[in-house]
Formats: C-alpha cells, structure tokens, sequence
C-alpha cells in the first residue's frame, strides 16, 4: 500500500511541504529517544546500584533487559506493523514506551525496573520497523526518500550522542532523571504523531497470520540474545551456554521450515536470494557490531584508566556525534550520485582506519593527537555507513513487505552488536593480567581492538563484491501536474536515468 502522503512527497522534490517535515520529525523523535535511552542508561548504572543496592550482575539486566525485549520482537514487530497497520502499531508502541519510562524512573526495586527496561525494548522493537516502514512507504524510492532516512538515521547517532552529556549532568542530580526524560518527549510525540502521520490500513491480502513463524522466530530471537549476553558470565564453552545455541539452532531450524510452508510468512525467505539485501544485513551486523565493541573498551580506557568522569568521556565521543548530526543533509545526496555500495565502502575503510589509530595510545594521551582523529574517522564512517545500509536493504522491497524488511535489518544491527560485543568482552577477559597495574590492563584492551578492527575489516570484505556489480538505475519519480478549476491532480511517470 502506497501512503497519501507519496504523491505529495513526489510532487514536493524540491521543497517539502510542512506536513512532511512534520511527519519525518516524528518519526525522528522515536529513533532519537531509542538511542538516548541506550547511550543515559549506560553512565547511570553504579548511581543506580549504590540507591538501590543492586549487585554488578543485576545492574547488567538492566542494559541486557532492554536488549533483550528489543533485539528478540524486532521480527515480530516489522511484520505487525505490516498485517496490523504502521501508524497504529507506531503510535500504539510509542505511548508504552512514555509509560515505561515513567515506571522507570518512579521504582525502588531493581527487578521492577529491569522489567520497565524489558518493556521499553520491546515497545522499541515495534516502534523501530514501523517507523522506517512509514518512511519508505511515505517518500518514494529515490532521491527523496534517500535524504528522509539520511536525515531518520542521523538521529540516532545524535541522540546516542546528547545521551552521554545528558546523562553526564543529570546523574549529578539524580539517576531517576535519566529514566523520565524520555517520558515527556514520547508524549509529546505521540501528540503529533496523531496529527500528522499518514492513515494506514490493515493488510487485508495476507493469507492469514503467520502464528507458528512469530512464536518460533521471537522465542529464536530472545532466546540467540539471552544466550550471547549470558555467555561470557556462564562461559562460552560451558554445557549451559552450548545447550542454549543448540537450542537456538533447532528453533531457527525449525522456523526456516514453518515459513517455506507458510502462505503468509513472518518472513519471506525470496527477499534473502538479493544480493544487496545479504549484503545490507551482514553490514549491520558488522557496522554496529564494531562500534558498540569500539565504544565498551574506550568508555573503559577513559574512566578506568585516565580517570576521566562521565562527561568528560562523553564528551570526548561528542565530535563523532556531531560530525554526523552536522552531515546528515548531504549523505542522501552522495547515495544518488555514488551509490550505497560505494559509500558503504568508504565508510568501513574509515572505520578500520579509525580502530587502527587508536592501538597506538597510552596512559598519557594528548587528546586533539590521540584520540580525535579517531572520533572523526569514526564520526565520517557512521555518516557514510548507516544510512546507506537502510537505503540499500529498503530499495526496491514492495510497500506490504517494507516493514517486514525493516524488522529484519534492525534485528541484524542488534544480533550483531550483542554477539560482537560479548567476542569483544571474551578477548579482553581472557587476556586479563594477573597484576592489574595500569599500563598491563592497557596492554589486555589492545586485542580487544584488534579485533574490533578486525570486525570492520570482515564489513569491508564483505560489502566490496557489491562494487563489481553492475549498478542498476533507478527510477524517479516525475510528476506532471494537470491543474482543474479547484485543484491540481499530480501524476507520477516513471522515467529511467
């Protein structure tokens, strides 16, 4: 189904009409407080623990209980919004999220606030996939919706970013501040999000739903992320933690099966024999696999080591950030003109470059020498990398199934993060020495960031086969407007470059 708003998106090439531009913040406003709840949350936790007199391994759920609810339902939740209606399941999702938070920052208990984080990740997982789906079913294939999702995914990395300074000054008054923050802003989205986002209808041709494929592929899910997240506490070569991934095994096993069979799937298995659709979702994997692995030991190497305080660490990862924020505007154009291949390239060979930089610091850093030309590479990679990757795995995917394809690329960036993450952790453990002085803890994160690098460099191979693919042209949307007495009726024609 094709949005009301895609014949005006078209029509409006040049300038976008207000109602667009208030559609896309909306939109915006979600993806911003999924990435400002994650990066609060994080410099909050030993406040949280000394209040509430939580021990490190449950302070640990209440970051593994979000990851949890988000990463397991995200297949659920692309689909959902395509069977049950986007902007419902969106706007429904989003009022959970305001109460969780809410609830987050009003309990004295640590498992009832772990399970408002369970509740927040899982209002996430619907909120995600349905807003990317809105998206793209809202402004046609090409350089429009190219420069919407530039700008969607840019904030991300902006409210990851202003997540870190805020959290940074309001734990000094109180971490209950971090949990409510996102409360007021959801609400305030919610209250625009009824105005301006376009009506959608059920699916009514989706020959039934898939209930087999949703319990087999969510249990798959959640059950693939409790195991990675639990693994480096049980050991990853212990009986329970091998028992879990066959398990994972058998209920991916059997998911494949159900939806071969099924007339409506969760997911469609055709969409994966695409080339630059595998290409986008191992990306993902890998993209913010490196990050996330990236940003663990860095937070680590600043606060453990150099002693600096939450803001000033923050701060330090703000000219990544910003760099983002700053480019959002230009990347959709850079995609029209070289591709998403290409851009992807670039940025994995930045990231590499990046990691790389890094290696070579040590206890007394000068900062503008040693670690800003990172944050920069970095900052210039996320710009190039991540909103080409939503680009690529939404181009060319029916209106019915961009939902679904959204679930899928949003599930692969946290798979991904989780089980890199956790191979990132086992190095570092594993190299742990003996006599915790500061220049050998140093030395123990170093193959930590090897293989963080070594993570982006897999990203890298695997995005190169797509240079030597022949690029196709796309088709633009050119409208013809025919102008009556009261109103002018556009057109779409499709013309080839």
């Amino acid at each position: 189904m094709t949005s009301p708003l895609t014949t005006t998106a078209a029509a409006s090439a040049a300038r976008w009409t207000p109602r667009l531009w208030g559609t896309l913040l909306v939109l915006c406003a979600a993806m911003f407080l999924d990435a400002l709840d994650v990066s609060m949350v994080g410099v909050a936790l030993p406040s949280i623990g000394s209040d509430l007199g939580l021990s490190t391994s449950t302070l640990q759920w209440i970051v593994s209980g979000y990851i949890l609810g988000y990463g397991g339902l995200l297949l659920l939740g692309g689909r959902t919004a395509d069977l049950l209606g986007r902007r419902q399941v969106f706007l429904v999702a989003l009022g959970v999220f305001a109460l969780a938070s809410l609830l987050g920052g009003l309990v004295d208990s640590g498992p009832l606030l772990i399970a408002s984080r369970f509740i927040k990740g899982l209002s996430a997982a619907f909120t995600a996939p349905a807003g990317l789906s809105i998206i793209t079913t809202t402004f046609p294939e090409g350089p429009l919706r190219n420069r919407a999702l530039s700008i969607y995914t840019t904030c991300a990395a902006t409210g990851f970013s202003m997540g870190l300074v805020l959290s940074g000054l309001l734990t000094e008054a109180s971490w209950r501040l971090t949990m409510l923050l996102p409360a007021p802003i959801a609400l305030i989205a919610l209250a625009a999000g009824l105005k301006l986002l376009p009506r959608t209808t059920r699916e009514k041709d989706h020959n039934g739903y898939d209930v087999p494929g949703a319990v087999l592929g969510t249990a798959s899910m959640l059950l693939l992320v409790f195991t990675v997240v639990q693994a480096p506490e049980s050991g990853w070569a212990s009986a329970r933690t091998l028992l879990s991934f066959l398990a994972v095994a058998v209920l991916l096993t059997a998911f494949v099966l159900v939806e071969r069979r099924s007339a409506g799937p969760l997911i469609r298995l055709g969409v994966l024999r695409s080339g630059n659709q595998i290409r986008a979702q191992l990306g993902a994997m890998t993209f913010f696999g490196s990050y996330v692995g990236f940003q663990f030991l860095v937070t680590l190497y600043m606060q453990s080591l150099l002693g600096w305080s939450a803001l000033h660490t923050a701060l330090a990862f703000l000219p990544a950030g910003a760099l983002v924020a700053i480019s959002s505007t230009k990347v959709g154009s850079f995609v029209d003109r070289f591709g998403t291949q290409r851009l992807i390239a670039v940025g994995f060979a930045l990231m590499v470059v990046g990691y790389t930089l890094f290696l070579g610091v040590d206890l007394d850093p000068v900062y503008a020498v040693a670690i800003l030309p990172s944050m920069l590479l970095i900052g210039a990679a996320c710009a190039l990398v991540f909103p080409s990757l939503n680009i690529q795995a939404t181009n060319g995917v029916e209106d019915h199934e961009q939902g679904m394809v959204s679930g899928l690329l949003n599930t692969s960036v946290q798979v991904g993060g989780a089980i890199f993450l956790a191979v990132v952790t086992a190095v570092v453990t594993a190299g742990a020495p003996e006599e915790a002085t500061a220049q050998a803890v140093l030395d123990s994160y170093r193959p930590g960031l090897i293989v963080v690098a070594a993570i982006a460099a897999l990203g890298l191979l695997i995005t190169l086969p797509g240079l030597f693919t022949r690029r196709r042209p796309q088709a633009h949307s050119v409208v013809v407007a025919r102008s009556t007495v009261k109103e002018a009726d556009a057109e779409r024609v499709a013309v080839r470059d």
